[in-house]
């Protein structure tokens, strides 16, 4: 069984001892030390004045899980806003409508559904900042705690309403034209696998006109396939894709933050390219800067820049795209995972803002979907690890790599990324295990492939080099 803690929030499998997984023991403690560091953030002294908006995605733990964590909050006098069956944006957004203090998220993302999680926003509805993060931690173990007594127990309440509010929202936005994508009269197939995208992608897109085709969309949380929206898990929609019915396809992670696509023919879109797709339109639009992290595709950066416009680079981490883009205003950002940013509506991955920029992109481009593909840049990522010994000092081995290529264009923000004209390899270690973890880009797979290489003989070496000198 596993539990780890980390500045973001807190994740496990669910069954075991407490300390070892995410066990109602955890999640309480865990919820508990998050509403203390809320109430030591607020000025305020007015009774109940302080609200978390919460929301989960539909594992079968979410609800008494959702239950713990409330429970918890309230006994704090926190009043929580329960949205139920929800997405990660959704409440993200609602967050921000009602003024709240924070947010709460039970979700474990990706992950396969014997996992759960709480992700934890701030008052901005963004993931809680690293020093944020450590404070609730040390707050966690320290068991400092004060309860209120009953007359001051916090409300409870529930919204049913949050999720059309933000599609409505999503609708409003400038630069989607619901009458160009209503138009063209697409038919579009969903993969919600089996979670809350199953509820949220479809009333999305039957408000933009389309014709909807549900496939696992039934938001019981037994996921059919592996929930990481990558080309090898999507094999079944894509074989649905290739009969020539659809338009596009459209596949969401549990939480509904990752976007992927599939072309009308079958073959998937590239989930590195949601973001250089969405981008290119909104830069058509709206001229600004981009952001997205080290570990994402080049083709952004060849997209904006073919608009006049200049893009950057952040760690990996949404909470470290958002400080950049803020830092650079920039008008798109987000992940090379699906993870679009736009922050008209507000700063976190957003699947169903992707989506409507998307088909509206797609409508006013009047081509096919793989036509529109053909149009970006391609590249090709290798991702590899290297798994090391625990006496290895990774750092070390890293800035050993850092001074071999001092040659090249590096940067150090996160890891070490090299440069090499238009390929890039960008090496990054482990929070929790001894592991280096290789990302490549190249514009063929196989100089790809040998670049990753290339760097794992140079990290065997210097390992081999250092035992032979001690």
């Amino acid at each position: 069984m596993t539990l780890i803690k980390s500045i973001s929030g807190i994740r496990g499998t669910i069954g075991g001892k407490p300390g070892e997984s995410l066990s109602p023991i955890d999640v309480v403690k865990f919820s508990a030390a998050y509403g203390t560091w809320i109430k030591n953030t607020q000025t305020s002294t007015e009774e109940h004045s302080i609200s978390v908006v919460i929301g989960r995605d539909a594992r079968p733990t979410g609800g008494y899980i959702t239950s713990l964590v409330a429970s918890t909050l309230r006994t704090l006098g926190i009043d929580v806003i329960d949205l139920g069956l929800s997405t990660t944006p959704t409440v993200e957004v609602e967050v921000t409508r009602r003024n709240a203090q924070g947010g709460i998220i039970i979700t474990a993302s990706h992950n396969p559904n014997q996992w759960n999680a709480l992700k934890l926003l701030n008052a901005k509805g963004e993931f809680i900042s690293g020093e944020d993060g450590k404070q609730i931690l040390t707050l966690a173990e320290s068991d400092a705690f004060e309860f209120v007594d009953v007359k001051k127990t916090g409300k409870y309440s529930q919204d049913d309403e949050a999720l059309t509010k933000h599609i409505d929202d999503i609708l409003n936005l400038q630069l989607v034209d619901v009458d160009a994508v209503k138009a063209k009269n697409y038919h579009v197939i969903v993969d919600g696998v089996n979670s809350s995208g199953g509820i949220a992608v479809p009333m999305l897109l039957e408000r933009l006109g389309v014709k909807v085709e549900k496939m696992f969309c039934e938001p019981n949380g037994l996921f059919p396939h592996n929930p990481e929206p990558l080309p090898e898990n999507i094999n079944q929609i894509c074989g649905e894709m290739q009969s020539g019915q659809y338009d596009l396809g459209i596949i969401v992670d549990p939480d509904v933050d990752r976007l992927a696509l599939v072309s009308e023919d079958g073959v998937p879109f590239g989930e590195e390219y949601t973001l250089v797709a969405v981008s290119d339109y909104v830069l058509s639009q709206t001229k600004g800067n981009t952001v997205s992290n080290l570990s994402s595709t080049r083709a952004l950066r060849d997209i904006t820049e073919k608009h006049g416009c200049q893009y950057t680079s952040s760690a990996v981490g949404e909470v470290n795209v958002v400080v950049e883009m803020k830092a650079q205003k920039a008008v798109i950002g987000g992940e090379g995972n699906g993870g679009i940013i736009y922050p008209e509506l507000h700063y976190g991955r957003d699947a169903l803002v992707g989506i409507a920029l998307f088909l509206t992109h797609l409508a006013k481009s009047g081509v096919s979907t793989s036509r529109l593909r053909s149009n970006y840049p391609n590249y090709y990522i290798s991702k590899n690890k290297i798994e090391l010994t625990p006496e290895i000092d990774v750092d070390d081995v890293l800035d050993k790599i850092r001074i071999k290529y001092s040659n090249n264009p590096i940067n150090v923000i996160d890891g070490v990324k090299i440069e090499f004209d238009k390929e890039w390899v960008h090496l990054r270690k482990s929070n929790t295990e001894p592991i280096i973890r290789i990302y490549s880009e190249s514009e063929n797979e196989a100089t790809s492939e040998h670049l990753a290489n290339k760097i794992i003989m140079d990290i065997k070496d210097i390992i081999s080099e250092g035992r032979n000198n001690s």
